[in-house]
């Protein structure tokens, strides 16, 4: 069984109007590869699931979002997604702010096939008056109320793994691999774009096996992508590009805005990107964050 694909390919699977679970956490992992080029479709009217970062603000900067369902959008080392911040501050998009653990509730639930997930989360705050279509429950064992936290169901989810081979089982050997797991179960269509591409028996090793986080059924393509996480961070193989993080923040400043960095930037291809932004080597080089 062979599931590589190209990133074209992938976004040719994607529709208008979709509902798209992008995988990593704020400037961790994220599949960015993915994101370029649905950056170069004509996609658009999306409704973006994400623990954000700057794919959240580029594609809702791009005009290729309707909704965003977010717990934050952050650059960490950078607090605010000043491209997302600008389409929130303006209402040109939708949204569904939520807690973190509630979004990891409502991929469980689309995980599992539940309607929703019964939670204390949320109770008492804000959440519940901004999204008034999350509904509050009565037990029916005691006189408690619960949350009930709605299935995020996803028509495909973008992850990024260090290691995958042709049959999508992933590896993500990194510290933390986040929600990717429940992302990639959430889905009905779930695409990775990876750094290694390995043989099958790589993954005969236990040590390798252990940092496989969800079944190979659920992956549907796996694209060979050296670096195609920059600018966000990949470990163990390298870390986020502050310098050119920066540069993308304070493009947001600019007349131009983002496309006068993506007309920097982008590129056609991927391989032009990265050599627009100083080469694959240059990727592999930059230094881990240290916590």
């Amino acid at each position: 069984m062979n599931k590589q694909m190209t990133a074209r390919e992938v976004v040719a699977q994607l529709e208008d109007g979709m509902t798209i679970g992008i995988g990593g956490w704020g400037p961790r992992r994220k599949p960015m590869a993915l994101v370029r080029e649905i950056l170069r479709s004509d996609l658009k009217d999306l409704t973006v699931v994400a623990y954000g970062g700057a794919d959240v603000g580029m594609l809702c900067a791009a005009g290729k979002v309707k909704k965003v369902v977010f717990a934050f959008v952050s650059l960490d080392f950078i607090p605010l997604e000043p491209y997302f911040r600008q389409a929130r501050q303006s209402g040109a998009i939708e949204v569904m702010e939520i807690d973190e653990g509630m979004m990891l509730l409502g991929l469980r639930a689309a995980s599992w096939g539940l309607p929703y997930i019964p939670t204390e989360i949320g109770l008492g705050t804000d959440v519940l008056r901004v999204n008034p279509g999350i509904k509050v429950i009565d037990s029916p064992y005691d006189d408690k109320e619960w949350v009930a936290m709605p299935a995020l169901q996803l028509d495909a989810a973008l992850l990024h793994a260090d290691h995958a081979d042709v049959r999508g089982v992933c590896q993500v050997s990194g510290p933390d691999h986040h929600m990717d797991d429940w992302f990639a179960r959430a889905a009905d269509k779930t695409f990775v774009s990876c750094d290694e591409l390995v043989e099958s028996d790589y993954f005969n090793d236990p040590v390798q096996a252990r940092l496989v986080h969800w079944e190979r059924c659920h992956t549907t393509g796996v694209v060979h992508i050296p670096g195609g996480a920059h600018p966000s961070s990949c470990t163990p193989l390298y870390g986020f590009d502050v310098p050119h993080t920066k540069t993308y923040v304070a493009s947001a400043k600019e007349e131009g805005g983002l496309q006068g960095y993506l007309d920097k930037f982008l590129g056609a291809t991927e391989e032009e990107y990265q050599q627009n932004v100083g080469g694959l080597e240059a990727i592999k080089s930059i230094e881990l964050p240290t916590y």
